[in-house]
């Protein structure tokens, strides 16, 4: 029998990054060209990728690297001409640049801005543009319904054209299928296909993603989910997963993306009750993590990017009901509270208090703004009266500038009483403590600075990690 202080192993952990998957490798053949593409195992044929963005670019890089001839489109200028000059504009996905530049050079990777003329002479038709969520909470489509609109001229008999963009459920089959079906005169799932596949890309692993996770695939009928599956078993070396339909291919993003909302929201909680009982909250969850049923997240500020904090809302768009989908939102959104009130604590106000935020982005090194839980920080800070100034290594003066808060250059000397880390970013486990010789509290906002060592007139506060515990408990997450 063994005693240990700490299992040996704690299961996933999303403290810091994704869970790394090995990669499956390319057993492809060199593709045969076909025109017109209809199916055939070991034939390429063409593709439009339709929106060149951070998630659009690395799909279009590596459908041209198994063979198919690719148009990207969108409607900045800028992107375009960059890759046409066999450019990546995407500066943060490893393997991208270089990618993008060979594909190009091979001739099979190009970009317009002519969504028509690339459906029209395009085998397939990939869309994968952003739906975001309007003032209301209620999912925004002003991006999609243009795309849509661009590309529906173009469809031909024959085509395949798959949503990769996140939807709500039925949007495939019911929103875009008859404007599809109007624009084109044909009908779906006969005369062309329509299917929804999404897309399960994180930002900075894009294309290791590409080759690791399982692509779920559903059409709107079975035609249409067969052209689709075989379309991806020419273009990825991962598993193809044909759905039964289009809605559960839309519903199975949903549940995983707010499966990680719901469970960060109970993180979060218990964190919360940690705090209250002098618990390190991360002991915790290492040691409930030991048992293989367990999969707790990491707690925090809260929840950014473009995926966690959209897509439950796309659930409640159409069920109001689930009220665990609704609640953690809330929760998860109230961590930015949790965190002034600490501060206030400590402090005892913070009218003419210099705060220090580091970290704008969403998550470290990623320079996507996107519900990044810095502005509502920044924002509530000043409301209670602090002088906020911050600083984020992916961000110019003028970005920070935009934030609300006033520009924080790295090395100098500062007057705050309060520095907050919003981002878990290496850099600032080597923050010079003797630049702030005012400095009071540092709340460590993703629990990421446990280790560094403090001056003693510095208080420590985690989020659920007391100060008493916060260098007892080594290597969890």
């Amino acid at each position: 029998m063994s005693i240990t202080t700490r299992p040996s192993s704690t299961g996933p952990s999303l403290l810091g990054g994704s869970i790394e998957l090995p990669s499956a490798p390319c057993l492809h053949p060199v593709a045969r060209p076909a025109q017109p593409w209809t199916g055939e195992e070991g034939t390429a044929g063409r593709v439009a990728v339709v929106g060149a963005g951070k998630m659009g670019l690395p799909l279009a890089a590596q459908f041209a690297s198994h063979g198919w001839h690719v148009t990207a489109v969108d409607v900045q200028d800028s992107v375009v001409d960059a890759i046409n000059e066999g450019r990546s504009h995407v500066t943060e996905e490893p393997g991208l640049a270089e990618l993008v530049r060979a594909s190009h050079d091979a001739g099979r990777l190009a970009a317009t801005t002519d969504g028509t003329a690339a459906a029209r002479s395009s085998d397939v038709v990939v869309l994968i543009v952003p739906v975001m969520l309007d003032d209301e909470q209620q999912p925004d489509y002003r991006n999609m319904d243009a795309a849509v609109a661009s590309i529906a001229p173009g469809v031909h008999a024959g085509s395949l054209v798959v949503f990769e963009t996140t939807l709500p459920v039925g949007d495939t089959r019911h929103r875009f299928v008859p404007r599809l079906e109007q624009a084109s005169g044909l009908r779906a799932d006969q005369e062309f296909y329509v299917a929804f596949s999404p897309e399960r890309l994180y930002s900075g692993a894009a294309l290791r993603n590409l080759a690791t996770y399982p692509k779920l695939v559903g059409g709107i009928g079975p035609a249409s989910t067969d052209r689709a599956a075989r379309f991806y078993a020419s273009v990825l070396d991962t598993e193809v997963v044909a759905m039964s339909s289009a809605e559960a291919a839309e519903f199975s993003k949903l549940a995983d993306t707010t499966y990680r909302d719901v469970n960060i929201a109970l993180a979060n909680e218990f964190a919360r009750y940690a705090d209250r009982v002098g618990v390190d909250v991360q002991e915790v969850i290492a040691a409930a993590n030991s048992q293989p049923y367990s999969h707790i997240h990491q707690p925090g500020l809260g929840v950014g990017g473009h995926c966690i904090p959209v897509y439950p809302h796309f659930l409640l768009s159409r069920a109001p009901e689930m009220e665990i989908v609704g609640l953690s939102r809330r929760v998860n959104d109230g961590q930015v509270g949790v965190a002034i009130r600490a501060i206030q604590k400590a402090l005892g106000g913070l009218e003419g208090v210099s705060v220090l935020v580091l970290g704008l982005t969403y998550r470290n090194g990623v320079k996507e703004l996107a519900y990044t839980r810095a502005l509502p920080l920044i924002e509530r800070l000043a409301f209670h009266g602090a002088q906020v100034s911050a600083y984020d290594p992916l961000l110019a003066d003028d970005e920070v500038a935009r934030s609300g808060a006033t520009p924080y250059r790295w090395g100098e000397r500062s007057e705050a009483r309060a520095i907050v880390t919003q981002t878990a970013d290496p850099l600032f486990a080597g923050l010079d403590f003797g630049l702030f010789p005012d400095l009071e509290i540092l709340l460590d906002g993703r629990n990421s600075l446990r280790d560094v060592a403090l001056p003693g007139r510095v208080a420590y506060h985690g989020i659920g990690v007391p100060a008493a515990t916060r260098r007892t408990v080594v290597g969890v997450g």
